[in-house]
């Protein structure tokens, strides 16, 4: 006999709240979102109605199946802060994770291609799909873990890292989760047309090269050499192997040939014959934008490597073949040469990527654990105050690149604000007898807001300072970082061996306030670095477009609140307040998304053209390294009073 618990009032009326909000608030706003965008934010239209439609039905019967699934075997609702009472590995979800959230960004940019609504195509949907990510990997993933002990391990999945030979949904995996990702968003930075600043990326000499059309032949068997990749592995592991790499160069490339303006216009078809038509064929689907680095290089090397664990005795054959795809990008007129060297690059990098990431960890470990301090007299001097005050040394250098040279005094002004309310926003919210002077850095958004608001009323343009400042702290936060090693705010939890770094200096935070000494933690100041570089990158490159001034503040909120979420997840700060099962940062990263995606609705003026930085702001310059020196690095040892220590 089954017994259904009838809920009390009071959680039914919350939970008819949360379905209010998810199937009817949340689609409304996305919706009113991508209308305001329309009416003035040019964007490439792309109209593909059957692909619309197919997308928006299998968005539906996907969610639709999973809900059921959920309530029928989990005893549970579609919702996280009600979850089903059973994990659920059927239906559904026998076949993919997370089935609910991949119908629904299926639905939105089916029906984005449906309506021809290039908002909706090119902002709307991929925030959808990158908020669902990071809710997954922030919170869910790890919650489902510790409810039920295990997580669904579905029929596609990534292939483990086991000898056993590959099962067929192993193989199928690789063409639905590696392969189709990468060609979705391969074709789609090729719908976005060549940049208004494209660079073309042949050096002049190359354009008298000689394009041999037989050449093609090697070119053209990179798709076989790379499709037939997954059908041959003999080892789960290696398959694995190729997946990630795959999956690896997909998040490299892609982003560099959206923040790159190079481009490699294909170099003459000469004559007629086969293979000079099998050329201008393969021409009409391609696109110079999709060229730096070249992707026909990266997949054979990783198809290469594949190959040549599979048939080891053959090894000479795959890598001699690889070199002659690579060489044919330049005999086919295809790429250029600085394409294939930037591809060789990138695969080297994804090859090395463990190697690589253990030399960050080390060099974490040792700023983690290189504190030094001098006193003189009442006054102590630490070194990692160095890091904040270089971070914000350049991010008011990029704001006064981005702004002109009229505008430092402001600049000044906003980031002596930034500073006063991050001290603010610390003593509201950590402030305590032992921690006198903590920064917080939502609060330094606040003062910078505030600030700019205020120079509105003297003349001052104050959405073109806030926003350049904005950028420009992408930068200050992503050195600025390095200080939180140092002192051991911002700290992680527990990680594996391989990811995480060790805490041993006396002064640091882990150490005088928490159990995890000498433990493997996530550097998660580490993360928070890298993301932050990318978001300037991505900011510096909206303003290089010269995007309405609106739209990249938006931006800048809506990444630095998704990558915020998932930053506070490996956090291990033990003070930090959880509320409804998320970390208070998690929530104010929510209303960063949220407010981000308002702000990018306010249509205004594009921003300037950047100006060149004069000698006058070198004095501007180090007064702001002293200020925040003084303010991240120097404390009264001896004193208990509010603001004096540091430590």
């Amino acid at each position: 006999m089954t017994i259904t618990t009838v809920p009390k009032p009071a959680s039914l009326v919350v939970r008819v709240c949360y379905a209010a909000l998810f199937l009817i608030v949340l689609p409304w706003l996305l919706v009113s979102w991508a209308t305001r965008l329309d009416r003035w934010l040019p964007l490439p239209v792309y109209k593909a109605p059957a692909v619309g439609w197919l997308l928006t039905i299998a968005g539906f019967m996907l969610m639709a199946a999973a809900m059921r699934d959920l309530w029928l075997h989990g005893r549970g609702l579609p919702a996280s802060p009600f979850p089903p009472q059973r994990l659920v590995t059927v239906g559904a979800y026998r076949f993919i994770a997370n089935p609910i959230y991949v119908g629904a960004v299926a639905v939105a940019f089916g029906l984005s291609l449906l309506a021809g609504s290039p908002a909706a195509l090119w902002v709307v949907s991929p925030t959808l799909a990158m908020a669902a990510a990071a809710f997954v990997v922030g919170f869910e993933r790890d919650a489902t873990a510790r409810r039920f002990g295990a997580i669904a391990l579905p029929l596609l999945r990534i292939p483990g890292p086991t000898s056993e030979r590959p099962a067929a949904r192993d193989r199928l995996s690789v063409y639905v989760l590696v392969f189709l990702p990468w060609l979705v968003c391969y074709q789609a930075v090729e719908s976005l047309g060549i940049p208004p600043d494209a660079v073309v990326a042949h050096f002049p000499w190359e354009m008298d090269l000689p394009v041999l059309p037989w050449t093609e032949a090697v070119y053209a068997s990179t798709y076989l050499f790379v499709l037939a990749g997954p059908l041959v592995a003999k080892r789960v592991c290696d398959l694995r192997s190729f997946a990630m790499g795959g999956l690896w160069a997909t998040a490299i490339i892609i982003p560099i040939y959206l923040l790159v303006p190079l481009i490699a216009p294909s170099r003459p078809v000469p004559g007629d014959g086969f293979w000079q038509s099998m050329m201008r064929w393969e021409r009409a689907f391609d696109q110079p934008v999709t060229a730096f680095p070249s992707f026909h290089v990266v997949w054979t090397c990783l198809a290469a490597r594949l190959w040549t664990t599979t048939y080891p005795q053959l090894t000479a054959v795959w890598w001699t073949l690889t070199a002659a795809v690579a060489v044919s990008c330049i005999t086919t007129g295809m790429h250029a040469i600085v394409d294939v060297l930037a591809g060789l690059a990138t695969f080297v990098a994804i090859e090395r990527r463990g190697i690589l990431w253990r030399h960050v960890c080390a060099a974490a470990e040792r700023i983690a654990n290189g504190w030094k301090e001098i006193d003189i007299g009442p006054i102590r001097l630490m070194n990692h105050g160095v890091f904040a005050a270089a971070g914000a040394m350049t991010g008011v250098l990029v704001s006064v690149y981005l702004t002109g040279g009229d505008s430092a005094g402001w600049i000044l002004v906003l980031t002596a604000a930034a500073v006063l309310g991050a001290g603010l926003w610390g003593q509201i919210v950590e402030g305590s007898q032992l921690f006198l002077r903590p920064y917080g850095y939502f609060g330094s958004v606040v003062g910078v807001g505030l600030a700019s608001a205020g120079a509105v009323a003297f003349g001052a343009d104050g959405w073109l300072l806030f926003t350049a400042l904005g950028v420009g702290g992408t930068f200050a936060q992503a050195i600025g970082r390095l200080r939180c090693l140092t002192q051991g705010c911002c700290h992680g939890g527990q990680a594996g061996a391989s990811i995480g770094i060790r805490y041993t200096h006396r002064r640091s935070r882990v150490v005088r306030l928490t159990a995890l000494s000498g433990k493997r933690l996530h550097p998660t100041p580490v993360y928070s670095a890298i993301w932050m570089l990318v978001v300037g990158v991505v900011l510096l490159r909206l303003w290089a477009l010269a995007a309405p001034v609106q739209f990249i503040a938006g931006t800048y909120f809506i990444l630095t609140g998704l990558g915020r979420f998932v930053e506070e997840h490996y956090r291990g700060e033990p003070q930090t307040a959880i509320v409804g099962g998320l970390r208070l940062y998690q929530w104010l990263a929510i209303v960063f998304v949220v407010f981000g995606a308002a702000l990018t609705t306010l249509s205004s003026d594009s921003v300037p053209a950047p100006q060149p930085v004069d000698s006058t702001v070198v004095p501007m310059l180090l007064a702001v390294g002293l200020l925040t020196y003084v303010a991240y690095g120097v404390d009264f040892p001896r004193s208990n009073r509010r603001f004096s220590r540091l430590v």
